[in-house]
């Protein structure tokens, strides 16, 4: 069978989906998806096996084509803490980017040293979200768990680990861990060590390879069937990737409003912000992806959707513009449940605010009758602004001249007065 098909997977936090598209053209020729379990922070966890089940339905919902995937590779979500044992197995559930239990942890991360360093060597500041903090909560109430980790790796690794049975990383995925140096690409055992001291790093780490390097083949023990042969790509993060098929380039800027939401552009160079409002990771390309992230965005609209009576999201389109831009009308501040990553300006330099536990705000709702068209138009804006402000903070690095259209947007959001 002719190999003219390559195929994209996307492991996120909600769902694995997996395309199917002609290298001739890049025409989609099957599309399949399907959920992985639902979480809610502040604890966030899954089961990788979970992850794996859902990726094995989609193959089987695309079985009639597998057999013609040149290529396969991986975007997924960020930050998530995999740790397996000598046998492969998960010491113990995932806990993904949006648990905010290891907000104390990063904390403590940030008193054994400054934040201004961690900048330095990471780009990042520890918040949350990062995978650094997940293994100094992991080591503190968990002792010892950590030292009985065979591999540790994210989740998108993890997901190219079982297809081509080689434990690689790329840059992109792996400057969200807050101990890698996108600058130099290397690990930083050292940073680490801040987290669970005495572990052997470079053994239970992946190894580097170049984002747009293939990290195997898919071999027959996998049991994918068809698509034993097919080479499997490093993979990267999802905002990474996202940057790839949007062709991001210096100037534009980015908005994804999903599970979380993003602001981020193309840099040259590497941003170092130790105020940890910008976060400087790394894209595929080689390049900087400057990004700001805050923990909800669509779960406002969907809150909001709940709460005047629309009875689907098919009604949120209509909803946002059937009123002008409120600056007179209804607007929604969506800090509920905001996490610590990129959350405002901090009180002082130097110091990451740590704000997991801020709660949302709604106002000028007015009397009239428009009171449901304001509010539907009120909560995506709110979403945007609150990613905005940071992202003007950042003018001088990532000028916005051109804004590109996100496939993954949400009707609603698009024709917004951004």
């Amino acid at each position: 069978m002719t190999r003219d098909l390559v195929a994209g997977v996307d492991t996120s936090t909600q769902s694995c989906t997996m395309v199917l598209r002609r290298r001739s053209d890049g025409a989609v020729v099957g599309q399949a998806r399907h959920p992985h379990p639902v979480t809610s922070p502040p604890r966030s966890e899954q089961d990788p096996k979970a992850w794996w089940s859902a990726f094995l339905a989609c193959c089987k919902d695309l079985a009639a084509d597998l057999g013609r995937v040149a290529a396969i590779s991986v975007g997924g979500q960020g930050h998530g803490l995999v740790m397996l044992d000598a046998a492969d197995a998960a010491l113990r559930p995932v806990k993904l980017w949006n648990d905010t239990e290891s907000a104390p942890d990063a904390v403590a991360l940030l008193k054994r040293l400054p934040a201004a360093d961690w900048a330095a060597r990471t780009g990042s500041v520890p918040a949350p979200a990062l995978t650094v903090s997940k293994l100094a909560w992991t080591e503190r109430t968990h002792p010892g768990l950590v030292a009985r980790a065979a591999r540790i790796m994210l989740p998108f690794d993890y997901m190219v680990y079982r297809m081509s049975g080689r434990s690689v990383t790329e840059r992109g995925g792996s400057t969200g861990t807050g101990y890698f140096n996108p600058f130099t690409n290397a690990w930083d055992p050292g940073l680490a060590d801040l987290a669970v001291p005495g572990i052997d790093w470079p053994a239970v780490l992946p190894e580097i390879i170049g984002s747009g390097d293939p990290a195997g083949t898919i071999p027959a023990a996998s049991g994918l069937g068809a698509l034993e042969g097919a080479v499997v790509g490093a993979g990267s993060g999802d905002n990474m990737t996202a940057a790839l098929g949007m062709a991001i380039r210096p100037g534009d800027t980015a908005i994804s409003l999903g599970t979380s939401g993003t602001v981020y552009g193309i840099s040259d160079t590497g941003v170092i912000d130790p105020t940890g409002a910008i976060n400087g990771y790394a894209d595929a390309t080689g390049r900087f992806l400057p990004m700001i992230t805050t923990l909800n965005a669509a779960k406002v609209t969907d809150t909001i959707r709940r709460l005047i009576g629309t009875s689907s999201r098919s009604s949120m389109p209509w909803l946002s513009r059937a009123r002008p831009a409120p600056r007179d009308g209804a607007f929604a501040l969506p800090r509920r449940r905001a996490h610590a990553e990129l959350a405002g300006r901090p009180r002082r330099a130097g110091r990451a605010r740590l704000v997991h536990l801020a709660r949302g705000a709604r106002a000028g709702d007015d009397r009239g009758g428009a009171v449901q068209p304001a509010r539907g138009r009120g909560s995506p804006e709110g979403a945007w602004r609150a990613r905005r402000r940071p992202a003007d903070r950042d003018g001088r690095r990532c000028q916005v001249a051109r804004l590109p259209a996100d496939p993954g947007r949400p009707r609603w959001a698009r024709g917004l007065d951004l």
